[in-house]
């Protein structure tokens, strides 16, 4: 662990390396609250400064791909015996993360981002916006030259 890691109660912290690489990086100063949920297979990585708030769910992960052009995700077979489709989470710096969110294989927040409580992320987000929704959309931006987080 890095410096400054601090937990709230029933989190839950799972890697699946499937070859000698780091799956999971937490940066420094990281803090998670209650019942959180990381899981990560190939690659999840959480930058410094982050805080995310209770009942959070991140994975890189999910059991069958679900893109269109692939058979293993055929609603006849059962979900735990579709193959395991991985694509990498990447958490910047400073991010702030709401109560309730879910934050889905493949997607980068940005640095200096806030993810609103209850929100969906599905596709990635830039640096500096406040994201909502489900799924998340950005609906603000910081403007650095007035100093001020404005509409999009």
């Amino acid at each position: 662990m890095s410096k400054g890691f601090t937990t709230g109660v029933g989190c839950r912290i799972e890697a699946y390396p499937d070859d000698n690489q780091t799956t999971l990086f937490f940066g420094e100063n990281f803090q998670m609250n209650d019942y959180v949920h990381i899981t990560s297979m190939k690659k999840v990585h959480i930058g410094n400064n982050v805080l995310i708030a209770s009942k959070v769910y991140i994975s890189d992960c999910s059991h069958g791909s679900y893109a269109g052009n692939q058979d293993d995700s055929n609603p006849n077979s059962k979900p735990k015996d579709r193959p395991l489709y991985s694509k990498p989470v990447i958490i910047d710096d400073n991010v702030w993360i709401g109560e309730f969110v879910s934050i889905l294989p493949g997607v980068t927040i940005g640095k200096g981002s806030i993810i609103g409580a209850n929100s969906v992320v599905s596709k990635s987000l830039p640096e500096n916006v406040i994201a909502v929704g489900s799924p998340a959309k950005a609906i603000k931006k910081f403007n650095f030259e007035i100093q001020q987080w404005v509409k999009i």
